[in-house]
């Protein structure tokens, strides 16, 4: 009776690990890449999600025009500023950049670029906390559009985060 007893509570703690195992947030890989982002963030349903929202780049040169780039700097200077900002806000709810699984990136034009979308000066920025040492890869959209409420910001960022 006691080695039914045991091997009952062995198959219980068995079925609960594969259990907890098979709720964790999985992140999928795009096939045959290693470019820093998930193709798809599968988040189980025992996962909280937080939605931050939209987060500008802080002034780097507070005697610059507000409403002039030089007041906030380049693409990549102003992504580093947001996602700091991002990880500051995470780690006030007690998460981190790794807890991020979907983010939405807007990016203005750079006059400097052609008035295209510097994604490259944003790839710099983004790296630095995506794809490094912190490996989980959030999935991930970016889009120029014509502008932000301020005529010096080009980057804009919110992500949603998810916790189990």
């Amino acid at each position: 009776m006691k080695h039914h007893i045991a091997a009952t509570l062995l198959m219980a703690a068995a079925v609960v690990t594969a259990s907890a195992t098979a709720q964790d947030i999985v992140r999928h890989k795009i096939p045959g890449s290693d470019f820093p982002i998930a193709q798809a963030v599968t988040i189980p349903p025992n996962a909280t999600i937080h939605f931050i929202s939209g987060q500008v780049p802080p002034m780097i040169d507070k005697a610059a025009n507000p409403d002039t780039i030089a007041a906030y700097g380049d693409t990549k200077t102003q992504t580093v500023g947001v996602l700091k900002k991002i990880e500051e806000i995470l780690k006030g709810m007690n998460l981190t950049m790794g807890d991020v699984v979907k983010m939405q990136v807007f990016l203005v034009g750079d006059p400097s670029k052609g008035g295209r979308g510097d994604v490259k000066g944003f790839m710099e920025g983004y790296t630095q906390f995506f794809g490094g040492p912190q490996p989980n890869l959030p999935a991930r959209a970016v889009m120029t559009v014509a502008g932000l409420n301020s005529a010096g910001w080009l980057v804009e960022i919110e992500v949603v985060a998810a916790k189990k």
